[in-house]
């Protein structure tokens, strides 16, 4: 009898430890992130918020990515407002958005020429914009100058709170691809911007780091690793005690597809992880002829291999180790 009774409680703990497995992976597993607005759109590429999250700015893409503009919403009591071009955008290819910490400033990145007497294009730059308030209009774009921008491609700004900027850098000169790199902040001036180690960079493609504000940890994208699940991963680094940065993690296939997973966003207050996927569903029955119904539905789904906004919970996943 009590050897029946021993076997019921096992029992009983094992469903129990099965069903907060469970709802933890339920809990991670990314969901559509602004998919009613998202889905207006042919690809949103990248998006910013800011840290009340009042506030969104994403990059809206043509189907062959060869145009791009910032779209901006807003949040309100009842839902979000109309997605509309931000003021200074649409006349150049915008992408990469990134809100100060105050919200008061919004850096991006384009190939607009350095001036408005020009109508010829540049190489990519990292740019921004202030405004006094939240409810005042956005300064006409200012370039960040040197040493930050170059005759190279600058992409993917981050500014933490101590003003630290991390941005990827495209220079063919290393023989290497694209690479994390840091200018900090020191006595009001932008130093000269290094890359960051070898436990964060190689020689592959190494791309679109968000960085933590007090700068404890990175999520970045890599292309085609070993460890990898396909295409472009999330990895994840956390500050060591030496001011380096620990071995790049993959995030793991909860958060990554096989197919682009790029472009990351954390928001530290609530916990919750934005980024971009160009994952696609790949539950279609093809067992039966499909009606035109069933072939509309499935390519109007949200996972149809464009750029779609996620988000997820990563509470567990952004402390450090």
């Amino acid at each position: 009898m009590v050897q029946i009774l021993i076997m019921k409680y096992i029992i009983l703990i094992c469903f129990y430890l099965i069903s907060i497995v469970n709802v933890i992976a339920q809990e991670m597993k990314p969901q559509p992130f602004l998919e009613t607005v998202v889905t207006q759109f042919p690809n949103v590429r990248d998006s910013a918020l800011t840290a009340n999250e009042n506030e969104v700015v994403f990059s809206a893409q043509s189907i062959m990515g060869d145009v791009s503009a910032l779209i901006y919403i807003g949040k309100t009591k009842t839902g979000w407002t109309k997605p509309e071009v931000l003021s200074f955008s649409g006349q150049y290819f915008d992408i990469e958005p990134f809100f100060s910490g105050d919200g008061l400033t919004l850096y991006f990145v384009s190939n607009r020429p350095l001036n408005t007497t020009s109508s010829k294009t540049k190489d990519f730059d990292i740019w921004f914009v202030t405004r006094a308030n939240i409810h005042e209009k956005w300064s006409e774009p200012q370039n960040l100058g040197a040493p930050i921008n170059t005759e190279m491609n600058e992409f993917y700004p981050v500014v933490t709170d101590s003003k630290n900027l991390y941005f990827t850098l495209d220079n063919p000169s290393l023989n290497r691809k694209d690479d994390i790199y840091v200018s900090e902040f020191k006595n009001g001036v932008y130093t000269t911007p290094k890359p960051l180690g070898d436990s964060i960079n190689s020689d592959g493609y190494e791309f679109n780091a968000f960085v933590a504000p007090n700068e404890s940890f990175l999520i970045y994208t890599c292309y085609n690793r070993e460890d990898g699940h396909g295409s472009g991963d999330l990895y994840i680094s956390y500050k060591l005690a030496n001011k380096g940065w620990s071995e790049a993690k993959n995030m793991g296939k909860t958060i990554n597809s096989d197919k682009m997973d790029y472009c990351p966003f954390v928001d530290v207050n609530s916990e919750t992880f934005y980024f971009t996927s160009k994952r696609k569903a790949s539950d279609l029955n093809f067992n039966s002829k499909l009606t035109l119904e069933e072939l509309k539905k499935y390519f109007n789904r949200y996972e149809n291999g464009l750029s779609r906004l996620y988000k997820t919970s990563i509470s567990e996943i952004i402390k450090n180790e």
